[in-house]
């Protein structure tokens, strides 16, 4: 296996710990200086700190070396991964090109793998997707990912590079459904974090967890993705974990908004721009997704929080 981590931020990291065991991982950082710190350190202490790299995890400021590896994962966030794709097109022009990241970009609706296509089609096009936190991996806890790919056989290769002792990898050839599920649910946990951080209750959160997978399957059965793909590891377990725990930092920025506080800007918060992405694109379609509105008005401070529960629980009585 001859793997490549592009993006030293904490999930990038753990997989590079993590793939290390099988044998040698580069992980690429564009800061020199940050390498020069993890190369001392042997961890990452801005992003991942206590976690000492493995003795085959290599390091790389250049991307050029890094990208000479024919497997390469982008560790890097959805609104910034057509710009990397861009600026380096020479060498990773017919690579296996791997996204990590969770999201629709906002200029254009698209998802990670359709980014790809789109900037960069001299590649092959995978997405590793699923519930999973960077600590837990580096770690060694278990954890399951669905790895989506359209080219089954390319799929079931990078399936075995990928699965680890601890990290255990699934696959899917539906890749819409896979990358609908990992960004939606991103923008539920912005409005559970809201609830429970307004003092609404844990069954105000399921309710929302429930009718927010709901929207979730009305946008990517719309879009032609399959059911069962969201009821996996990509959709419904993904939801779950981000949706209840205070790691993810799409949950914590919804307690931020629920108690009134302020919430760090420099922190990458994959849900926000998400939202709004999907909010256009649900109204361009004639979908109702009434929690992403919900959500799009408290984060551009036009709804307050007893108006969008007020939104939400007088909307017309339906079966379920």
């Amino acid at each position: 296996m001859s793997v490549s981590v592009l993006g030293a931020g904490a999930f990038g990291t753990a997989l590079a710990i993590s793939l290390a065991g099988k044998g040698p991982v580069t992980l690429w950082s564009r800061s020199a200086d940050h390498v020069a710190e993890m190369s001392a350190a042997r961890e990452n202490t801005r992003r991942l700190a206590g976690m000492r790299f493995p003795a085959d995890l290599r390091l790389s400021a250049d991307l050029g070396q890094a990208a000479l590896n024919p497997i390469l994962l982008l560790a890097v966030p959805m609104q910034q991964l057509r710009g990397m794709l861009e600026q380096h097109r020479p060498a990773l022009t017919g690579k296996v090109l791997i996204a990590c990241c969770k999201g629709i970009e906002l200029a254009t609706g698209l998802g990670p793998i359709e980014v790809m296509r789109e900037a960069l089609p001299e590649a092959d096009h995978a997405l590793l997707t699923g519930p999973s936190f960077a600590a837990d991996i580096a770690k060694g806890l278990p954890t399951a990912l669905t790895l989506a790919c359209s080219d089954a056989d390319l799929g079931k290769s990078l399936q075995q590079s990928l699965n680890t002792a601890t990290l255990r990898v699934y696959r899917t050839t539906d890749t819409l459904g896979a990358e609908i599920g990992g960004a939606l649910k991103n923008v539920i946990a912005i409005a559970c974090g809201a609830v429970i951080g307004a003092g609404l209750g844990d069954s105000a959160r399921a309710a929302l967890m429930t009718r927010g997978y709901a929207e979730m399957q009305r946008m990517a059965l719309a879009l032609g993705a399959q059911a069962e793909t969201l009821a996996g590891l990509s959709g419904f377990g993904d939801l779950t974990l981000t949706c209840t725990s205070t790691l993810s930092r799409n949950y914590r920025l919804g307690l931020a908004l629920g108690r009134g506080e302020g919430f760090d800007p420099a922190v990458t918060v994959e849900g926000a721009a998400t939202a709004r992405a999907t909010d256009a694109k649900a109204r361009a379609m004639g979908l109702e997704m009434p929690i992403t509105a919900c959500v799009v008005g408290l984060l551009d401070g036009k709804l307050t929080l007893d108006a969008a529960m007020t939104a939400l629980l007088t909307r017309p009585l339906k079966e379920e």
